[in-house]
């Protein structure tokens, strides 16, 4: 008899191990950021270098005469192509010094540290309580849909979307510090060395001002969301079974609508990086806005430069930060697929 041999059984091949989507969009995400950084470096130096005159007749003003205007351009390295000064620029960026102050000769880091900090209070405590606020009248409202607080609360936000973050100031310093009321300061002048947390009531007409302008965009959004969720399948499934409006709400409805209202959430905070300028010359409130109008009035370029880059990176890392969220909030997208 012939002896046939059985074919030895293979294995089945493992499948390829998916990349984790987080960690994938985390590191693409990245990679755009920096090359969007170094695009905002190249436009940010190219547009003040477009500027009328240099900082050297900047620096010199109603004293310049040709022979100091030439002097102090070699000195600032003015003489220099313009590849050349943005390369200078560009590395001492890299190597921690965004360059010294046309005005007054001190580092743009030291002028800059400290506003950095108290514009970093001011959105955070802003957008931390227009989002709880705005979270939770949307629930509200669309728990009672159609009813008078829905209708209410509707009317209201699609009117405060309407006004700019300067006439909402202007209102709140009417109302709170200048006209009718005298219970807090119209103006955040710190003293100096001073922190925000010293003087908490400085922060009150500021941060107010800034929520009272995010809350209706997260207010709307969230309520759209919860809609589409307390209408779906599975909220009506929980109803069936007995469960409590509340319990509905917070543990079927809640998940579900929230991943939507995150983007708008990020928004929000880019929003508010935008609007701190405004808000911070009118309240005279020592940051980042203020700095920058200062540093524009006063053709400081290195400090426009630099506050210029440091709120393009915000709106870099706020982007990554809010599709991570948002990611991380919608579970049948954030584990890999087998």
């Amino acid at each position: 008899m012939t002896d046939v041999t059985a074919p030895a059984q293979v294995a089945p091949a493992e499948p390829a191990r998916r990349a984790h989507p987080m960690r994938n969009l985390l590191v693409r995400r990245l990679g755009f950021g920096i090359i969007t950084l170094f695009i905002v470096s190249i436009l940010i130096f190219a547009a003040t270098q477009v500027l009328p005159g240099n900082a050297a007749s900047a620096v010199l003003q109603n004293t310049a005469t040709p022979a100091r205007l030439h002097a102090l351009e070699i000195q600032m390295h003015l003489n220099r192509s313009a590849v050349a000064q943005y390369w200078t620029w560009l590395t001492g960026l890299l190597h921690g010094n965004p360059g010294t102050s046309i005005v007054n000769g001190a580092s743009v880091s030291s002028l800059i540290g400290g506003r950095v900090v108290n514009t970093a209070i001011l959105v955070l405590l802003a957008g931390a309580i227009g989002t709880i606020i705005g979270v939770t009248l949307g629930m509200l409202a669309a728990a009672r849909r159609d009813s008078w607080l829905d209708h209410g609360l509707s009317v209201i936000a699609l009117a405060v979307t309407a006004l700019p973050e300067f006439v909402v100031a202007m209102a709140l310093v009417t109302l709170f510090a200048a006209v009718i009321w005298h219970v807090l300061p119209a103006v955040s002048v710190f003293p100096p060395g001073a922190s925000p947390w010293s003087i908490p009531s400085l922060l009150v007409l500021p941060v107010l001002t800034l929520v009272i302008v995010i809350v209706p965009y997260t207010f709307r959004m969230m309520r759209a969301a919860m809609i589409d969720a307390l209408e779906s399948d599975y909220v009506e499934m929980a109803r069936l079974k007995g469960m409590s409006p509340r319990r509905v709400l917070a543990v079927h409805a809640l998940p579900n609508a929230i991943a939507p209202t995150i983007q708008v959430i990020g928004l929000n905070f880019l929003y508010l990086a935008g609007g701190i300028v405004v808000v911070e010359y009118v309240f005279n409130y020592p940051g980042l806005g203020q700095a920058l109008v200062q540093a524009v009035a006063n053709r400081d370029i290195p400090v426009i430069q630099f506050i210029v880059l440091i709120l393009a990176a915000f709106y870099v890392v706020v982007n990554i930060a809010t599709d991570l969220i948002s990611l991380a909030a919608t579970p049948r997208r954030r584990l890999p697929r087998q």
